[in-house]
């Protein structure tokens, strides 16, 4: 594990309930600046909950999140979030304001506002062309939008990139092509970058490193060449047997 001061994220101890139901039992993580993490697990696992506690969209109820060496809790947060980059699965464009104005947004509320030329680069980072920035949110194919909310994302020069579920609504080709990009850009911008999906073939593509979680707990920590030699227990190969099934099923149809 890396030292505090390589760490963009450290997680101690963090547990959260709703009613009855443990979400997240006791959760400890450290996350070294510049790697790329992805949570995989079954629905209900807490994968999202853990996402949503690092920019207090959901407050744990115990333990404690170091986010760059400074609590979470230190400042509001809304100034935390506009630190912090997030894609939502969901991808939540506000459909009353253009493209251009949808990226902007954020800056704009951080009181840094950004012009046409810095919205065209961002456009350019995900592969749309500038004059998409004129077009309204419903004049976009599913693909397009959810590369406008990754530009969202990156338009306030985030450390940190959160994103929930952040292909899980686009066909597979668009799916792969845009999880590639978003591979890229975290490598090109220096980002840390933090990754829920429940498709562990992507997780293993994507990622350098996959948590497994299962009932609010992480129950493995591995790379993805050793899940793939085995490693990470009964819950991690049950995942893995899945695209591995898959591709040898494929095999045997080429066969």
């Amino acid at each position: 594990m890396a030292a505090a001061s390589d760490d963009q994220l450290r997680l101690t101890g963090i547990a959260k309930r709703f009613g009855e139901t443990h979400a997240l039992g006791g959760v400890d993580l450290a996350v070294p600046r510049g790697s790329f993490v992805a949570l995989v697990g079954a629905s209900g696992s807490g994968k999202s909950t853990l996402l949503k506690t690092i920019n207090r969209l959901i407050e744990p109820d115990a333990g404690t999140i170091l986010f760059a060496g400074s609590d979470v809790r230190d400042g509001p947060a809304p100034a935390l979030r506009r630190r912090i980059g997030y894609v939502f699965q969901s991808i939540g464009l506000f459909p009353h304001m253009t493209v251009g104005e949808n990226i902007a947004l954020g800056p704009k509320l951080a009181g840094n506002p950004i012009g046409q030329e810095r919205v065209a680069e961002l456009l350019e980072l995900v592969e749309l062309e500038s004059d998409h920035a004129r077009r309204m949110p419903s004049e976009l194919s599913g693909g397009q939008r959810q590369r406008v909310g990754v530009a969202r994302a990156l338009a306030g020069d985030p450390q940190l990139l959160l994103m929930d579920e952040p292909f899980g609504a686009l066909d597979p080709v668009t799916r792969d092509a845009l999880g590639r990009r978003v591979r890229e850009l975290h490598d090109r911008l220096g980002l840390t970058t933090v990754m829920v999906t429940h498709d562990m073939a992507e997780a293993l593509l994507l990622a350098e490193r996959v948590l497994v979680m299962s009932a609010g707990r992480i129950v493995a920590d591995e790379t993805p060449r050793a899940l793939l030699a085995g490693a990470g227990g009964a819950e991690a190969q049950a995942l893995v047997a899945v695209p591995r099934d898959q591709a040898e099923a494929i095999a045997e149809l080429e066969g």
